[in-house]
């Protein structure tokens, strides 16, 4: 039960710090404005309402009890009471109260009035919309009634409003004070967050910076430290296959040279297969170092791409699924790579490739499906790490170093991607790729 009461509540409040930190400045002044208005409305202002209207009935009260007497004039009294009094009073004789009821439940004005005029006369009748800045009050008096028209600041306060103005305003300026200065301090929260998600995509981040208080600043020190040791790594690791790809191309040469002096056909022919292959490896691992190219990210058009390497093929069995044009931002010719590495892969253990583009509310969805022996559902996170191959399901071992899935995955999740497999519809397997907008 209380779990879910949490989680109900989780879910109403906001999920941006900016509105959550609003939210707890705001909500503290605001109740304090609405106890104080409360307070000071049960207090102060109901209390001097009731206070004012009492006084003004018990007034009405005496002057219709002077009029019984009959020692004094009737029409003077009348013109004394109303000049003192500052209404107007005029007996109307013959005349009924009016039968329809124009109090108002809500208003605390008509509540205190008709509790008081209840506790003093059986038979009267009020008023307080028609007219903006008096009452008309009817009051039975023998065959007819009085009718009084009495100024409504005679029964309310006037004060209540200034009251409101002066209760409102700073509240409303202190929230707007909040506003600006909540604004600067969740603003380096969002750059140390937009630097860490560039950096997430591969691209390059600009100097960084870290500004706002000392805990934020701290965290954007380490956030540029890190990145720096992940540049570092990443690089020593591109200069070392580079350089053993290099160096290892001299000693091949000679091989190539020696291997031209053998009169042995069969043995020379062995020889030059090994020498090939070894070659072959070094160009991956040339591959695998460059896979984290400096190459700048532009936006371009993904459809076109896609097409323009199928078409490259010129293979009949490659099939595609490209319904629109679908842009994205990125490191063009990793991209291409990317592609050419998964095509490659697939044409080499299947005859039927097919390839979907597709849009969805958060990525775009690029998908292969061929119909080659597959890979087991337990071997699919190991085919992305480095130098790992499958001699089971898919043969010739000697083809490949297992590189080709390891540098699709590393040029995709390098832009902020992510690569899947999965059993695709014609039995074989299916690559699933999320590139984000």
């Amino acid at each position: 039960m209380f779990y879910g009461l949490n989680k109900f509540i989780k879910n109403l409040l906001p999920k941006q710090l900016f509105y959550r930190a609003l939210l707890i400045v705001a909500t503290p002044i605001i109740l304090l404005q609405i106890t104080i208005s409360v307070v000071f409305f049960d207090s102060l202002w109901i209390k001097t309402n009731k206070g004012m209207t009492r006084a003004l009935v018990g007034e009405i009260k005496f002057f219709i009890d002077a009029y019984d007497n009959e020692k004094y004039s009737k029409d003077s009294l009348t013109k004394l009471f109303s000049k003192a009094h500052n209404l107007k009073v005029k007996y109307i004789p013959n005349k009924i109260l009016p039968k329809d009821d124009q109090e108002r439940w809500f208003s605390p004005m008509d509540r205190t009035l008709r509790r008081e005029l209840k506790s003093h006369f059986k038979n009267y009748w009020f008023d307080t919309t028609s007219r903006q800045n008096s009452i008309n009050l009817k009051i039975k008096y023998l065959n007819g009634y009085f009718n009084f028209i009495v100024p409504k600041d005679r029964v309310t306060n006037s004060s209540a409003r200034i009251f409101a103005l002066w209760i409102t305003l700073p509240a409303f300026l202190l929230i707007i004070i909040a506003l600006i200065f909540l604004k600067n301090q969740t603003r380096p929260i969002i750059n140390l967050a937009r630097a860490s998600a560039k950096f997430g995509r591969g691209e390059n981040v600009d100097e960084f910076r870290p500004s706002g208080a000392l805990e934020i600043r701290q965290a954007g020190y380490e956030f540029d430290k890190m990145r720096k040791r992940i540049m570092r790594h990443l690089n020593q690791r591109s200069e070392m296959l580079s350089g053993i790809s290099h160096d290892l191309r001299t000693p091949l040469t000679r091989m190539k040279l020696k291997l031209a002096l053998i009169k042995d056909e069969e043995t020379s022919k062995k020889l030059s297969e090994d020498i090939q292959e070894m070659e072959k490896m070094l160009n991956e691992y040339l591959q695998f170092a460059s896979s984290t190219s400096s190459e700048k990210s532009e936006k371009f058009n993904l459809s076109h791409l896609i097409l323009n390497i199928i078409n490259k093929y010129e293979n009949k069995n490659i099939t595609s699924e490209i319904t629109e044009e679908i842009f994205m931002d990125g490191r063009k010719n990793l991209i291409t790579r990317c592609i050419n590495n998964l095509i490659d892969n697939s044409i080499k253990y299947a005859n039927k490739v097919n390839i979907q583009l597709s849009k969805s509310s958060n990525n775009n969805i690029l998908i292969i499906d061929d119909n080659g022996p597959g890979i087991e559902q337990k071997e699919y996170e190991n085919v992305f790490k480095p130098f790992y191959k499958i001699d089971k399901s898919r043969g010739d071992s000697k083809s490949s170093v297992g590189l080709g899935l390891s540098i699709a995955s590393d040029i995709i999740r390098s832009h902020g991607g992510n690569i899947m497999l999965d059993k695709s519809p014609y039995k074989g397997l299916r690559v699933k790729i999320f590139f984000p907008f």
